[in-house]
């Protein structure tokens, strides 16, 4: 099957575009787009890996489904355009990052695009989902494939930072080596959870860490 998709990305990932599950998924995200709103729009599906080749990718932060709200979603786990008011998740995250590094953010809106250039993979579970219809595409075959996209990671490449926060992220983690790779885990960032061990986990400077110690580039998360 053809996939539009970067091409290092499609060359890694050609053989699971070659499954009979992910011909079904095609068939069933085809149809919810043909028969109703679906986020985010087609050509952002597979936002996160366009912006974020695979040889460049440093550190994967791991989402559950796309935001659902109306003109939300962006491909991006966690992030809206700058247009949009910023979700509480994301104002959890930002609070963290400010706490953690101790300087005040340079950049303020909930447009993420800056990290997915420097390398940070941000990967929802589910890369799409009916229009104010939280889990609508769920277990259609999406996890399956990110899945592999974690494998493969993880086989394929060295010294990356997985941060995982919530029970459902943590799931993904058995699919990396933790030998290899260093496991970030907290709770969720949305307001349910945070206070419960997200806020503190320092995971921001924690990964900037890693990365120098293993002559990477930190990110700018600021």
């Amino acid at each position: 099957m053809q996939v539009k998709i970067e091409p290092s990305w499609a060359e890694h990932l050609s053989g699971e575009f070659e499954k009979e599950y992910f011909a079904e998924l095609a068939t069933f995200v085809k149809k919810e787009y043909a028969d109703g709103v679906v986020y985010p729009a087609p050509k952002n599906i597979f936002r996160a890996f366009d912006l974020c080749p695979f040889e460049k990718v440093r550190v994967v932060i791991l989402g559950q489904d796309p935001y659902h709200g109306t003109g939300q979603a962006n491909g991006l786990a966690f992030a809206v355009d700058e247009s949009e008011a910023i979700p509480p998740s994301l104002q959890n995250i930002f609070k963290e990052i400010q706490s953690d590094l101790g300087k005040p953010l340079v950049h303020t809106s909930g447009n993420l695009s800056r990290w997915a250039q420097q390398g940070v993979l941000l990967l929802n579970a589910t890369l799409t989902v009916r229009a104010h219809s939280a889990g609508s595409h769920q277990e259609k075959g999406w996890e399956q494939f990110t899945d592999a996209v974690i494998k493969i990671l993880s086989e394929e490449r060295e010294h990356l930072v997985f941060m995982l926060w919530g029970n459902y992220a943590k799931s993904k983690g058995a699919h990396i080596d933790r030998t290899k790779h260093l496991v970030l885990e907290a709770p969720h960032p949305s307001p349910f959870s945070a206070t419960s061990g997200f806020f503190g986990s320092r995971h921001f400077s924690r990964a900037n860490e890693y990365l120098v110690a293993h002559n990477k580039t930190p990110i700018d998360w600021l």
